[in-house]
């Protein structure tokens, strides 16, 4: 009884119109609709050598790998949303996030060809200047220098290029020379078969409303596969397709943890900034929009639209970045997922203490995340990727100054499979529109630097890669 007053007291229950009950059940609901992370991150971040970009560490097995970004995952996700509940006192769950971490994998480390550990060293600089512009409440005059039709579609862009990674990681879509990507062999490929149920029976769980779809989606196509592979329906090449290798799990995180302080050592000092300036871009601008979102369901915003005391929300995600960053895994951000605790009744950071408290339990299931093949973990990125598109309703498209910006920083991003040149697509894009138009007042000097270092980035970037 005194355990439940004294969290009572801290948490200001009576203040937030809560019980212990209820808050214990809106951090059980928010972990398991977010809790497919700990399987799918590593899955994304892992590397194979000649197949897929990422992190590879020499010594040791893919499995092994996978195993070690898992436990790095739960303990960034646990830490951040440990402070968001704590510090912040918010119901909102934090871990590293579906869209830079892939931009980290096939992006920065597979085209812009930088060591794993030098994006490590990109993601801790991002986050230390994310707490530093935190501290000193600069969120107003960062808002101001980004376009606002780009801030609006790098969700939609990021929600597009999730899903093409995850429909090719699942043999649904495959390279063409032609035409660039074409509908792979869904009726003969057995991973592509098995992907396919896999998804249609994960999309069906998301629109029933089921908790945890995605992550019992996942499992569920695991098994699936492992029943094919094993049924003799099909040959022993494409069985072994169909299952992950083995395990060989461990959770001993040396060869990752402090690893960035390595990638200080060879830094080309453009390509850099710019992978800094899209962690931050990025996990900046879908934070405070998640956090907004989020705090409008559960009545949190003012009557001017705004979350009171957001900065603390903000440097708990600004710390796990850093956190993370130091241990070996992308950036931190709050997730959208944690709408499902609050309409659960979560209204403190009693409901982000259990949820961080679950992720510590996760740790007993590392293992899996090294046993679940890749088409399946990658499921999720299409199930959020298509969620994903909902924030293009928020662009004003029948204002060419929106939609032409807003359009090119959503069309470019999976096509050049970069959320980097997505951003600068729509930013170069805003101030030459606006300026066309003769919106003089709406354009900044801070646009028209940020486009004339992007164009000039990319023309001494694109003239190398053609010498």
């Amino acid at each position: 009884m005194a355990l439940r007053d004294s969290l009572a007291d801290f948490f200001e229950f009576e203040e937030h119109g809560t019980d212990l009950r209820t808050e214990v059940l809106a951090g059980l609901t928010t972990f398991l609709t977010m809790s497919y992370i700990v399987v799918v991150n590593p899955s994304i971040l892992a590397g194979i050598p000649g197949e897929k970009p990422g992190i590879v560490v020499s010594g040791y097995g893919h499995g092994e790998v996978v195993s070690m970004l898992a436990v790095v995952t739960i303990i960034a996700a646990a830490t951040a949303t440990l402070i968001m509940a704590l510090y912040a006192n918010r119901p909102f769950g934090q871990a590293p996030g579906l869209g830079l971490n892939a931009f980290f994998a096939f992006t920065v480390v597979g085209a812009l060809g930088i060591s794993w550990q030098t994006a490590l060293a990109a993601v801790v600089v991002e986050g230390v200047i994310f707490i530093a512009l935190t501290a000193i409440g600069a969120r107003e005059y960062i808002i101001r220098v980004f376009p606002e039709p780009v801030k609006f579609a790098v969700g939609t862009g990021i929600g597009l290029f999730l899903a093409v990674i995850g429909l090719q990681a699942m043999r649904i879509v495959v390279d063409d020379p032609e035409t660039l990507v074409q509908l792979g062999p869904v009726a003969s490929d057995p991973v592509a078969i098995v992907s396919a149920v896999g998804l249609f029976f994960t999309f069906a769980l998301y629109a029933r409303g089921v908790r945890g779809s995605i992550i019992i989606g996942i499992l569920g196509t695991t098994a699936l596969g492992w029943v094919v592979a094993n049924s003799g329906l099909v040959g022993s090449d494409a069985a072994s397709q169909l299952v992950a290798g083995g395990a060989n799990a461990t959770y001993d995180i040396t060869p990752l943890a402090g690893a960035f302080v390595t990638g200080f050592a060879d830094i080309e000092a453009f390509t850099f900034a710019l992978v800094v300036f899209t962690f931050f871009f990025v996990d900046f601008f879908d934070t405070a929009g998640t956090l907004t979102g989020v705090a409008q369901v559960a009545g949190f915003l003012d009557d001017k639209g705004n979350l009171p005391d957001i900065d603390k929300p903000l440097m708990a995600d600004a710390i796990g970045t850093t956190v993370g960053g130091m241990l070996g895994t992308s950036t931190v951000t709050t997730y959208i997922e944690s709408a499902t605790g609050v309409e659960e009744g979560g209204r403190t950071g009693m409901t982000a203490l259990v949820v961080a408290l679950l992720f510590l339990a996760s740790l007993a299931v590392v293992p899996l995340a090294a046993a679940i093949p890749l088409y399946a973990s990658h499921i999720a990125l299409v199930v959020i990727g298509v969620v994903m598109l909902s924030n293009v309703v928020d662009i004003a498209w029948d204002d060419l100054s929106y939609a032409i910006p807003a359009g090119m920083t959503i069309l470019v991003m999976p096509l050049t499979y970069s959320i980097a040149t997505g951003i600068a697509a729509g930013i170069v894009t805003y101030p030459i529109v606006k300026a066309a138009r003769g919106e003089w007042a709406d354009v900044r000097p801070g646009h028209w630097v940020l486009a004339a270092a992007f164009v000039l980035y990319y023309v001494v970037r694109t003239r190398t890669l053609a010498a």
